[in-house]
């Protein structure tokens, strides 16, 4: 694979031949609480992610009037207007400098997705180490460039876009800032296998060759992210929740910590499984040929100065002996010494 793909991020080197670099989405399934954005990342850092992310917004200024002071009832509303219930699950400042502390503290990587400008400068202002870019902004290349410009790694995701956007956002960072990482997403919470179209990943890399690709996975499960590794995908981004039954429309597509755990092992173990790609025989592989396998011996008791046939030729496991492609080679030989039946024959054996 092309060793200029790479990408840095707090001290983690993320390339082709890198273990996935897992992401824990968390976003706003802390529900407003700073203890439970605590306990998500302390599960994420014992189930083995990389980073854990929220989502920053300014309300205020992201959305419409119309839209802020729209009623919002239901079973996962959290506030009687869509602003109210959008204020209710945004950290501020003194929460985001207690989280950051945290993070430190038990050893992983945070950093927040920027819905807008304000929020950009929010993040900035706490030397956040990355930005993750929402499909939704992908076609917003203001933004991008103003995201650019702080010059920290971008994770982009290209949810509901054609190649196009996906190009037109390319050329947008690229120029200002090349520590970009380009997500494989399907924008649907969830999505079916059917829709995630990994096959993405490979036109990603053909297409883009100097940059890392990664997978946004939106999927309920976890073989689709090691599918996604195998096909190239080297940055893996899952949503997560302690409890999927929790209010919130995320959490019930979001993995609960054993479902993370299991998702970053086999991810560990697609890494290690992939190998370098070169054919050989591997120590561990003679046991199980030793039965298996195949000799070339003596079909039936031989005297010496026989000329052998194909008839006194017997193919028989062990395989401690001349291999079966030697068969032809034996055909026509005279035998310097008797052999039993089911002795090996060697061509030490044979005139």
């Amino acid at each position: 694979m092309d060793q200029t793909r790479t990408l840095s991020l707090a001290g983690a080197a993320i390339g082709d031949d890198s273990p996935c670099y897992v992401i824990a989405e968390i976003g706003h399934n802390h529900q407003g609480d700073l203890e439970k954005a605590k306990q998500l990342f302390r599960a994420a850092k014992e189930c083995g992610v990389d980073a854990v992310k929220l989502q920053k917004r300014d309300n205020r200024t992201l959305y419409t009037r119309e839209l802020y002071e729209q009623p919002y009832l239901g079973e996962n509303s959290y506030g009687d207007t869509y602003g109210a219930h959008r204020e209710a699950l945004e950290f501020g400042k003194a929460e985001y400098m207690e989280l950051k502390a945290y993070a430190a503290e038990i050893g992983i990587t945070f950093f927040a997705t920027a819905f807008d400008f304000a929020s950009a400068d929010f993040l900035a202002a706490l030397e956040m180490p990355a930005y993750k870019i929402a499909s939704g902004d992908l076609t917003n290349t203001p933004l991008l460039q103003y995201i650019a410009r702080l010059g920290k790694p971008m994770f982009v995701s290209t949810g509901g876009a054609a190649m196009d956007d996906v190009q037109r956002a390319y050329d947008t960072i690229m120029p200002i800032n090349s520590q970009l990482c380009l997500l494989q997403c399907t924008a649907m919470y969830p999505v079916e296998a059917q829709d995630m179209n990994l096959r993405v990943i490979e036109t990603f890399r053909a297409a883009y060759p100097d940059i890392v690709i990664g997978l946004s996975d939106h999927q309920s499960g976890i073989a689709m992210a090691v599918a996604g590794y195998v096909l190239g995908a080297r940055v893996i981004e899952k949503h997560f929740t302690l409890n999927r039954a929790w209010r919130g429309t995320d959490h019930a597509f979001s993995l609960e910590p054993l479902g993370m755990r299991k998702m970053v092992r086999d991810l560990q173990r697609a890494h290690a499984a992939l190998g370098d790609g070169v054919k050989r025989v591997l120590p561990g592989e003679n046991k199980a040929l030793y039965k298996m396998a195949k000799k070339l011996v003596a079909a039936r008791d031989l005297p010496s100065g026989h000329q052998l046939q194909l008839r006194d030729i017997a193919i028989k496991s062990p395989n401690n002996g001349l291999p079966p492609y030697e068969l032809e080679n034996l055909i026509g030989r005279v035998l310097q010494r008797p052999l039993r039946q089911d002795e090996s024959i060697t061509f030490a054996d044979l005139t």
